[in-house]
Order: structure tokens, then C-alpha cells, then sequence
């Protein structure tokens, strides 16, 4: 019981903070990867991979398969689904609970100086927290590393960094190719992945 109540708080508490998307709970859930322990840089870029490349905001997605496996390793596969779902529930309430509360007074304060200078720096926090979690991917994918103190044992996965180059051109340069639908090279790079077993260690 103790380990559900575990993982509904620390995903309460990433819920809570994690402004700005699904993206900007990386940060939290690397803290809570330290914490507990519960799974491994190369865990939590594999579940960034499932959750890009499966229906449904990336946060909850991630939240339901760490609360899914960290559970079912320690209580097998039924339990698994509880901590699933308990850990989804914590992270997406602080979400309800405070929009609920926005729009009760949204509209009154919408003009107020002080709600609009707060907007504004939780506007700069949602940029940072994801930026910040572009980093970590590109850290453990492309470098091998888990932080940048770690840079001096760095090893360039150029596989990886060739992938991601060829995306980024074709996603942003070129015209015909830019308008075709995410899923599309989500696909394409999982059969790459395949084919030349592209991993990250863990």
C-alpha cells in the first residue's frame, strides 16, 4: 500500500510544478528517478520514445507506464495497473484542481497587474523546465551521458545524432516533406531504430 501512495505524491507533486506541458515534467521525473530509484536514465528515455509515439499527452503517458512497471516489478503485472492509474490520477489532479479554481476567477482578475506579471514568469519557467528537458534527451541519446558533469566519459552515438540531424532538415527545410504528419517519422524512425539497433544503454 505504502509504494501507491508513493507514486500517487511524487506525481502529484511533478503535476503540480511541472509548468508548461507534458515535456516539462522530464525535470521531475529525473528527480524522481534519483529519489527512488525506481528506473534508469535509460528507462526514462525509453518512455519518452513510447510516449511520443503513442496517442495522448506525454506526461500522463509517462506517468501511467512508470506507475505501471515500478509497481508490477514489485507486485506483478495486476497490481501493476493500480499503480498505473494512481500515478496518472496524481499527476493530472493538481492540473483539474487549478484550472478549476482559474476559471472561477479567471475572469475577474484577467486585467489585474499583479495575474498578468505572474503569467509572464510562468511563461519563462515553461521554457526553461522544457528546455531543460531537451537537454537530458539529447544528453542520454545522442551523448550516452545522464548530466553534463558527465561529458568527460561522453560517447557520440553519431547513428542517433545523423537520425535526429536528417529529422530536424526535413521537419523544418524542406517543403514537401514538412507537411506530412508527426506520426510519419515517428514511424519511419522506429523502423530505423530497428533495423540498425540504434539503443541507449542503461
Amino acid at each position: 500500500m505504502i509504494i501507491y501512495l508513493k507514486l500517487f505524491w511524487e506525481f502529484f507533486k511533478a503535476g503540480l510544478f511541472a509548468i508548461g506541458g507534458g515535456m516539462a515534467t522530464v525535470p521531475f521525473l529525473q528527480e524522481i528517478s534519483r529519489k527512488t530509484g525506481w528506473y534508469t536514465a535509460g528507462d526514462l528515455a525509453d518512455m519518452i520514445a513510447v510516449s511520443e509515439s503513442t496517442p495522448g499527452p506525454i506526461g500522463v503517458n509517462m506517468a501511467t507506464y512508470v506507475g505501471y512497471t515500478t509497481v508490477s516489478r514489485l507486485f506483478g503485472p495486476v497490481a501493476g495497473i493500480l499503480g498505473g492509474i494512481l500515478s496518472t490520477v496524481g499527476l493530472v489532479m493538481p492540473s483539474v484542481i487549478i484550472i478549476l479554481i482559474v476559471a472561477r476567477f479567471l475572469e475577474k482578475f484577467r486585467e489585474n497587474r499583479y495575474v498578468n506579471a505572474a503569467m509572464y514568469g510562468l511563461r519563462a519557467a515553461s521554457v526553461a523546465l522544457i528546455s531543460s528537458a531537451g537537454i537530458s534527451i539529447v544528453l542520454i541519446a545522442v551523448f550516452q551521458v545522464n548530466t553534463i558533469e558527465e561529458w568527460r566519459s561522453a560517447t557520440i552515438d553519431y547513428r542517433c545524432f545523423v537520425l535526429a540531424a536528417v529529422i530536424l532538415i526535413l521537419t523544418r527545410w524542406v517543403p514537401k516533406v514538412k507537411d506530412l504528419h508527426p506520426i510519419c517519422f515517428i514511424i519511419a524512425s522506429a523502423v530505423i531504430g530497428i533495423i540498425f539497433h540504434m539503443s541507449v544503454p542503461l
